[in-house]
Parts: structure tokens; C-alpha cells; sequence
């Protein structure tokens, strides 16, 4: 995607200054059937209690996941930031509808659109090194992948594709936002899926950098 440099680079920095980042509100929805690559699935996260609000171990990300439920920052991507922030990307008049999951250590949250489905996963791995290692597997597995390189990409191990995904590895975290049942551009500004899925990926990225 042409647009990264210098502009999606801007909005990476501009992220970064969000403050207020909340969790999603409501249950968690039964588990069901996921499509991303089984066979690099890694082990699920490591118990450790919620109460232990944003402090974590070195390998695991914050408020890591129990084995009966996503962590605090998975639930962020059905939150009140990335719902904000859609809001005014396509100029809505309230929250879009969401519904939410957790199976196979993997928290997602569909954002029901008029223009489609806009589906947000976070994928809790045991560490770090099983992070990467899911995320490597995803994107060979990934049509027409693409690095997202430079400040754009916030450091991060990250990557898109032409049908509308952003992929992006924190810790033992792996977000995958996929708009790929977008129309090619959406909302007022007429943007293209490519950079609603990158704007919304670090939307959240920086809710996660806030809360360490």
C-alpha cells in the first residue's frame, strides 16, 4: 500500500496520544470454529489473574488469559477506542453493533457495518516466541502479504494485504484486523479498507502501549 509513507506513519504517532482506553462491556459469546492457521496455532496464554490489572510477566503480555476467557487487552479491540474511532471514520451516529467471541485462545469482535463485516482477533500465545512464530505462520499463509515497514509498522513485527487485513505481533499477542468484506473504500473521506484496517490496528496498539 502506497499510502504508509509518509502519511500512515503520521497516524501511527497521532494513535499514540489516545488516552481513556477502555474494555469491552458485555459476556463473551460461546466458543465456535475459527478459520486462522490451526496447524501454527500456539498454546494458549498463561493463567494469570485479572486482578492483576495492566502488570505483567516478561513473557506475557498484560493481564494475560485464563484458559476460560480473553484477557483485558484482547477485549479492548470490542472497546470504546477502536468503536470511537469508527465512528468517525465512516461518520456514524452511534456505536456499531458488535458481537464477540473466544475459542482456541482467540478473542474476536465482529463490528456489524452497513457496508459489511469488519472482524477484529487478538491471538493469545504462551510467550512471546510463540507469538512470532503464529504470526510468521500467518503471514506465509497470507495472499499478497506485504511488510508494513519503517515507523509505520510502531516497531512492531507487522504486514497487510491487498484484500484488506492488517497483522500486527506485540508480545504474546497477534491482532489481526480484517476488512477484507469492506467495499474497497468506505465512509465519508472515502478511505480505503487497507488504511481502516491499519488506523483501527493502531488505534488499539496504542491502548495496549498505554497500559503496559
Amino acid at each position: 500500500m502506497k499510502q504508509h509513507k509518509p502519511l500512515l506513519a503520521c497516524l501511527a504517532m497521532a494513535a499514540l496520544v489516545l488516552s481513556g482506553c477502555a474494555t469491552a462491556a458485555g459476556s463473551i459469546t460461546a466458543p465456535s470454529e475459527l478459520s486462522d492457521p490451526s496447524a501454527a496455532s500456539p498454546q494458549a496464554g498463561p493463567s494469570s489473574s485479572h486482578g492483576g490489572g495492566h502488570h505483567g510477566t516478561k513473557s506475557s503480555s498484560p493481564g494475560a488469559a485464563t484458559p476460560d476467557g480473553p484477557s483485558d487487552a484482547a477485549l479492548m479491540v470490542c472497546g470504546d477506542q477502536p468503536k470511537e474511532r469508527l465512528r468517525s471514520i465512516l461518520d456514524l451516529d452511534s456505536d456499531p453493533h458488535t458481537i464477540n467471541k473466544w475459542a482456541d485462545s482467540t478473542f474476536t469482535c465482529t463490528y456489524h457495518l452497513a457496508e459489511g463485516a469488519l472482524v477484529i482477533s487478538v491471538q493469545e500465545a504462551a510467550d512471546q516466541a510463540s507469538a512470532r512464530k503464529y504470526f510468521d505462520a500467518m503471514q506465509a499463509l497470507a495472499n499478497d502479504a506485504k511488510p508494513i515497514e519503517g515507523l509505520a509498522n510502531l516497531g512492531f513485527p507487522a504486514y497487510e494485504t491487498a484484500g484488506g487485513s492488517a497483522v500486527f505481533q506485540k508480545d504474546a499477542f497477534v491482532l489481526k484486523v480484517d476488512a477484507a468484506d469492506l467495499p474497497g473504500t468506505v465512509g465519508p473521506e472515502n478511505i480505503t479498507r487497507n488504511a481502516l484496517a491499519y488506523q483501527l490496528s493502531t488505534t488499539i496498539l496504542a491502548c495496549w502501549i498505554e497500559h503496559p
